[in-house]
C-alpha cells in the first residue's frame, strides 16, 4: 500500500512560488529533456506559479543567477543533469531545488558505482564488468571471455536506453563494444537475465505501484520509451503480492543506498526464474505522456499537475527541517 503522505494533495500555499525549470541541456537526450520541461513548465502553471523556461548548458548558467527564484525544478537528463553538475551549480548559489543532491546524482549515473552500492546493499544485480579504452587489448579479451553470448552492453553514464545493445553472437558483442568505447571511453556488460521489465517509482518516502513495460521490441530502448505507442504499460501487473512488495521495498531499498532524495525511479529485471534484479536508479526521470513515474503516481490518484506540485512540495520541505 502506498501511504497517505504520498497521496495527500499539496499543502495550501499562501502565495504562487517562482520556479526555474531547467531543461535541454547538451548530451544526447536533449530532446527528450525538452519535452519534459515544457510538460513540467506547463503543469507548474497550471498549478498557479510563476514559472521561468530555461534552457541551461554548461557555457550558459545564466538562469541560474537570475534573482528571486524560489525553486529550481532540474528537468535535465543525462549528462549535466543527472550526473550532479547542475546540482553543484544549484547549492553554490544557495539555490533550493528538486531531487537528488551532487553525490546521489553522479553515483546513480555511475552503473559500475551504484551497482557496487547496491550489492553491498544486499539487493540483487546482474553481474557485469567494465572495460576503459585505454585497457590493453589482451585484458580486455580475457575479461570478455567471462560475459559470452548473450549479454547486455551500454555506456557506463548514459540514459534513456541510448547506445544499449543486447548481443546475441561474439561477433554482435565485439561490435557493440568497439562502438561504445569509440563513443564513450568507457563501457559495461552485464550477464543477460531473462524476465520481466519493471520499474518502481519513489516519491518522498513512499514507493509508488509497480509497473511492467512490455515493449513490442527487444528490449525497452529509447525507440520504445519514446517513440513507440505500441508499448504496453501495465500498473500494478499480475504478480504474487509477496513478488509486488519485494519490487516495491527493493526500489525504496536502492533509492536510499544511493543518497537519493525526493523522487526517483528504479528499474528492475524480474527474472524467469525469480529474483528480482536492480538495473539503475534514475534519479531525473522522464515527464513525458509516455513516462512511467507520472503513470505510477496516476495510478494512485496523483495526476500530473499534482506530482509536480508535490515533487516542489517535497524540495520546500527539505530546505525548512
Amino acid at each position: 500500500m502506498v501511504s497517505a503522505a504520498a497521496t495527500a494533495p499539496p499543502r495550501a500555499r499562501t502565495k504562487p512560488l517562482d520556479i526555474t525549470v531547467l531543461m535541454g541541456g547538451p548530451g544526447s537526450e536533449r530532446e527528450v529533456s525538452l519535452v519534459s520541461g515544457a510538460a513540467v513548465a506547463d503543469a507548474l502553471q497550471r498549478c498557479g506559479h510563476r514559472v521561468t523556461r530555461a534552457d541551461i548548458s554548461p557555457a550558459d548558467t545564466s538562469a541560474l543567477d537570475r534573482r528571486g527564484v524560489e525553486v529550481v525544478f532540474v528537468a535535465l537528463h543525462g549528462v549535466f543533469g543527472e550526473d550532479g553538475e547542475v546540482q553543484r551549480l544549484c547549492e553554490a548559489r544557495g539555490l533550493t531545488y528538486v531531487g537528488s543532491g551532487p553525490g546521489a546524482s553522479r553515483l546513480a549515473m555511475d552503473k559500475h558505482a551504484s551497482k557496487q552500492v547496491f550489492r553491498r546493499s544486499g539487493l540483487a544485480t546482474p553481474d557485469w564488468v567494465t572495460l576503459e579504452a585505454s585497457m590493453p587489448a589482451w585484458q580486455r579479451a580475457a575479461l570478455l571471455q567471462e560475459f559470452p553470448p548473450p549479454c547486455v552492453l551500454k555506456p557506463n553514464d548514459g540514459g534513456s536506453s541510448v547506445d544499449v545493445y543486447i548481443a546475441r553472437d561474439q561477433a554482435a558483442r565485439q561490435q557493440a563494444l568497439e562502438r561504445l568505447l569509440a563513443g564513450y571511453g568507457r563501457a559495461m556488460i552485464e550477464s543477460f537475465v531473462p524476465g520481466r521489465e519493471m520499474t518502481v517509482g519513489v516519491l518522498g518516502a513512499e514507493a509508488l505501484p509497480v509497473l511492467e513495460i512490455r515493449p513490442h521490441r527487444e528490449f525497452y530502448d529509447y525507440q520504445a520509451k519514446y517513440n513507440d505507442d505500441s508499448t504496453e504499460y501495465i500498473v500494478d501487473p499480475d504478480l504474487p503480492l509477496p513478488v509486488k512488495e519485494h519490487l516495491r521495498a527493493a526500489g525504496l531499498a536502492a533509492h536510499k543506498a544511493l543518497g537519493c532524495r525526493d523522487f526517483s525511479r528504479v528499474d528492475f529485471i524480474l527474472a524467469e526464474d525469480g529474483p528480482a534484479h536492480v538495473l539503475e536508479v534514475n534519479t531525473i526521470p522522464g515527464f513525458t505522456s509516455h513516462s512511467l513515474l507520472p503513470k505510477a503516481a496516476a495510478a494512485v490518484n496523483i495526476g500530473f499537475d499534482q506530482l509536480c506540485d508535490r515533487i516542489v512540495q517535497l524540495a520546500l520541505e527539505r530546505t525548512r527541517r
